[in-house]
């Protein structure tokens, strides 16, 4: 499968809110928003030139699949929050996990020169929080009750994975090297 991470650009904005808005996607998340062209647009502009945030589109073999995004980069404390998502059906299941997890961290460690990557997940998503696991993350805690969504308070697992661990565990990981558009 070969893969790239292309930037997020104005004209990807209507295909991203109907992802985001995909009930298996935003199950997933912590809002169930209504987006609307206006408010795409409005988000866009505010994250164009955010140092604080990047994102790209997932393209397996020449398909736009998914969405992953780094947030909250600190250059200063030297870490950043991360997630994804693969919305097209077709592209699950076929080790597109391990080829993102591997290369974001690459990237986060080595471009970035971060020290720590941290993600949050809701506690039902086990997949997830298995997935991170299997790529050296580790739970570092459990936000009790501190997503209310649908009239529901959910746990939030927060996970993270540091440099060190990194250096000390990729060599255990094969992976094929993917273009990141910067």
């Amino acid at each position: 499968m070969r893969v790239k991470l292309a930037k997020l650009r104005e004209e990807d904005l209507n295909m991203v809110a109907k992802w985001r808005m995909l009930p298996e996607i935003t199950k997933y998340m912590y809002t169930d928003p209504v987006i609307t062209p206006e408010s795409q647009k409005k988000w866009f502009d505010s994250i164009e030139n955010d140092e604080s945030v990047k994102y790209w589109i997932i393209v397996a073999d020449d398909v736009k699949v998914g969405l992953i995004c780094l947030t909250n980069i600190d250059y200063k404390n030297r870490r950043c929050y991360w997630g994804y998502y693969i919305a097209d059906e077709s592209a699950r299941g076929k080790g597109l996990a391990r080829i993102l997890e591997c290369n974001i961290y690459d990237y986060a460690f080595y471009n970035l020169k971060l020290n720590k990557f941290c993600s949050e997940v809701l506690a039902f998503n086990k997949k997830a929080v298995f997935i991170h696991e299997k790529f050296g993350s580790e739970i570092e805690g459990i936000l009790k009750q501190h997503i209310y969504k649908n009239g529901v308070f959910y746990d939030v697992v927060c996970m993270g994975i540091t440099k060190e661990k990194w250096d000390n565990i990729k060599k255990n990981f094969i992976y094929d090297k993917i273009e990141i558009e910067d």
